[in-house]
């Protein structure tokens, strides 16, 4: 959608927005693609309290006098969910995991694509500090917070948050295709003993801290040492067992399939935050038997490359919205 800005004193950067969103969200492998001469950057709307009554956080920037949203260009080395989550402990001083992808806005800066991505955040605890970038943080209602932002399309931006944390999930499932591995050709022993390859391992390890992001409350993974060794860094990270699944494995799902998914969906009634570490047959099974309906598109077509992850909100069991994040390698 076309969104039409208020300009704030010396901003240059936010004209010809448009705001994607939809339950079903997805940020590819190379996002500064899409775009020629893109920056890349990430932020969230940050709320706390009930979901049914939050208040959001908003920031006034001097440079600009506005007030706007949390929200930052990524630094080499990052991927989106790790961006988001720096910029704002940066500019607030907020600790916040992050919940559902709520979309991207694009605008030219200077010969250039800005492409922010934005997510509904979770504050954790962490006091403001006025710093260089923001002088000045209110929580706020969502009525409150729309008055005084500076751009509509961060009121954009605020309305679909308030959709979404109203429907905050009751379990939201990080769901994990293991790491790259070394090949299967060039493997002679036991299946399920090959390891991640040195790409793989690289992916592991961009992995804990993207997966960190969204607090993860445990850590399960399929016995396939290559899926185990994926959980292995966010399970060192965050001080969480890795838990064995072998009902998990795509061995057990091509035989059991009924017993794999109900060992999925009793994963999904614990609540919390569970990572979940499997194959990419077991996910393209659980994936089809939950069957919602925004998953059904084209561009939504069960895609499971090794190092995705997919982000699978559940509110009493049921689906509610699923978030595709194609790698956790660097986006520039």
């Amino acid at each position: 959608m076309a969104a039409h800005n208020k300009l704030g004193e010396g901003d240059k950067d936010t004209a010809g927005e448009t705001f994607v969103t939809g339950r079903y969200q997805a940020i590819g492998a190379d996002p500064a693609g899409e775009y020629p001469r893109t920056t890349l950057a990430a932020g969230a709307v940050v709320w706390r309290g009930e979901r049914d009554n939050p208040t959001v956080a908003i920031i006034h920037r001097p440079h600009y006098d506005d007030w706007s949203l949390p929200k930052g260009k990524v630094d080499p080395g990052e991927s989106l969910p790790v961006t988001a989550q720096r910029e704002i402990q940066e500019e607030t001083g907020f600790d916040i995991t992050l919940g559902k992808l709520l979309g991207k806005v694009a605008y030219p800066v200077q010969g250039r694509t800005k492409v922010v991505y934005y997510w509904a955040a979770r504050w954790e605890g962490g006091e403001f500090v006025p710093n260089e970038e923001v002088d000045e943080v209110r929580w706020v209602t969502f009525a409150e917070a729309a008055r005084l932002l500076t751009y509509a399309v961060d009121a954009q931006v605020l309305d679909k948050a308030r959709k979404r944390i109203k429907r905050a999930p009751t379990t939201r499932v990080l769901l994990v295709r293991h790491a790259h591995a070394h090949q299967r050709h060039n493997w002679h022993g036991d299946d399920d003993l090959r390891p991640l390859d040195k790409k793989g391992r690289r992916q592991a390890k961009l992995l804990a801290t993207q997966l960190a992001a969204f607090g993860p409350t445990a850590v399960y993974a399929a016995p396939p040492q290559r899926c185990r060794q994926t959980a292995a860094p966010v399970s060192d990270l965050l001080g969480l067992p890795v838990q064995d699944f072998p009902e998990l494995a795509d061995s057990a799902f091509s035989s059991t399939p009924q017993t794999s998914l109900q060992v999925f969906n009793d994963i999904v009634a614990g609540g919390g935050t569970p990572v979940v570490v499997s194959q990419g047959e077991t996910i393209r099974g659980v994936l089809e038997a939950i069957n919602p309906g925004f998953l059904q598109r084209e561009e939504a077509d069960f895609k499971a490359k090794k190092g995705s992850v997919w982000v699978l909100s559940f509110q009493d069991g049921v689906l509610t919205g699923a978030d595709y994040l194609a790698s956790p390698l660097p986006v520039r």
